[in-house]
């Protein structure tokens, strides 16, 4: 581990010729990368979870999965190696006071975390052999993953519950509750091991998102937003990467092209032409982790070399809703008291705001408080009754309509997504966002 990381943070290739865009960072090797993960999950079971088991009044965790149905947490918690259960992989978490007991109920010790405690010859029945480890143990509360709010926190199917019910017995079935919060914490959290890394993470998403937004890809009155948007897929698998959405680019322009209120559909490809205002949202998975980004470039016209003033300014627009959503950041808070919160602040500025922030790491869309939807700016029923924690990595995703007077006072939306990290006493984008406007059209 410790040769590895310094190496991902200050080894780079070839920068690209192409006006202002950044040198890509070095990505790792699969090995490397195989490496790095599993030294995290090792990491990730000594901390995260004895603290959140604890915290949460839990002395047993079971997390069962069949392979091709897999639970959402099962997956953050096999090795590199692994990319999906074995057959019936069941893991099990026994706080033992000193320590946390980590078992397979499976043919196979699962990497280095779990040591295999089932042997098919002694007791060919799987459940009943967790129940004969549950009951040596007998744990006051036995948390398993069901959830009516996060669809990350509800893995275990209805046969695998049923089939566990009845192994437990009634006795130990009783004493069965929901892991939701538990399996939400394990997912949110992020350790420092994963937080020196993560901005480099973004950095390689950000730097995809320039190349994309500039004369290497785009010849304007020519290149159409598909061209770009499939340009950035191609350029995701060459560089060994994966991403975890489809790009997404589109424009507005003083022509009376906008971007509507509906955002359940993507806008019509059109050709990229000079004076356009570009928009992308694009997101990567790298070393098991997630970035979600939307920025904003504008096409130089014939013997311009800045964008009009009044582009300019939305854009600050935008970036001071940013900062009136991430002061009202605080431990405890639930996304909707920081979405009225924002929303207040942003009303009694003048700005017209929409805000719907989430929570990412393992996942895009990740376990969390929803801070607002793009289709709901009122109080979001479950996932945004839940509480902030510290040390958790949210996208502050919003957008802010503001008319632009080079543009005859037409409305455009500028429409912000960065990944930020939340560490209990404020808030710290990952990479450093976005606060001008890329250009397209430099080299002309």
């Amino acid at each position: 581990m410790r040769r590895i990381l310094p190496f991902l943070l200050l080894s780079f290739v070839a920068p690209v010729a192409a006006q202002d865009v950044p040198e890509m960072p070095r990505i790792l090797s699969s090995r490397e990368q195989a490496a790095v993960v599993d030294a995290w999950l090792e990491r990730r079971m000594e901390t995260v979870v004895p603290a959140l088991m604890r915290r949460e009044g839990i002395d047993c965790w079971i997390v069962a999965a069949r392979e091709y149905n897999e639970d959402p947490v099962i997956r953050t918690l096999l090795p590199a190696t692994w990319f999906a259960a074995r057959r019936r992989t069941i893991l099990v978490f026994f706080d033992r006071g000193d320590r946390i007991e980590r078992l397979a109920v499976a043919r196979y010790a699962v990497g280095r975390s779990f040591e295999a405690a089932w042997d098919p010859e002694a007791q060919p029945d799987q459940w009943a052999r967790l129940a004969e480890l549950v009951r040596e143990r007998d744990p006051k509360r036995i948390a398993v993953n069901t959830s009516t709010t996060f669809g990350h926190a509800d893995g275990i199917t209805h046969t695998e519950h049923e089939a566990l019910l009845e192994a437990l017995g009634p006795a130990l079935a009783g004493r069965v509750a929901s892991a939701e919060r538990l399996a939400v914490g394990w997912l949110e959290t992020r350790i420092p091991e994963e937080m020196a890394v993560y901005p480099q993470i973004v950095r390689i998403a950000r730097t995809i998102i320039r190349e994309g937004l500039s004369d290497r890809v785009i010849q304007p009155g020519v290149t159409t937003t598909d061209d770009v948007v499939w340009w950035y897929r191609d350029r995701i698998r060459e560089l060994r990467l994966d991403t975890w959405f489809h790009p997404s680019v589109d424009v507005q322009r003083a022509e009376g092209l906008t971007r509507g209120d509906d955002f359940s559909s993507r806008p019509p490809a059109s050709v990229i032409q000079p004076g356009d205002l570009l928009h992308v949202d694009f997101g990567i998975t790298y070393l098991r982790l997630n970035t979600d980004t939307q920025q904003h470039a504008y096409v130089l016209k014939p013997g311009e070399t800045d964008a009009p003033e009044g582009l300019k300014k939305a854009l600050s627009v935008g970036n001071r809703l940013q900062d009136l959503l991430t002061r009202e950041f605080a431990v405890g808070r639930t996304g909707n008291e920081i979405l009225a919160g924002a929303l207040a602040a942003a009303k009694a500025e003048g700005i017209r705001p929409s805000i719907y922030t989430h929570p990412i790491g393992f996942h895009g869309h990740a376990a969390g408080p929803a801070i607002g939807m793009w289709d709901n700016q009122g109080r979001v029923v479950g996932t945004g009754d839940f509480p902030l924690h510290a040390n958790t990595a949210h996208s502050i995703e919003l957008n802010a309509t503001v008319s632009v007077p080079e543009w005859n006072g037409q409305d455009v939306r500028i429409m912000l997504e960065e990944d930020a990290f939340f560490d209990g006493s404020s808030v710290w984008y990952i990479d450093p966002r976005q606060e001008r406007l890329y250009l397209v059209g430099q080299s002309r």
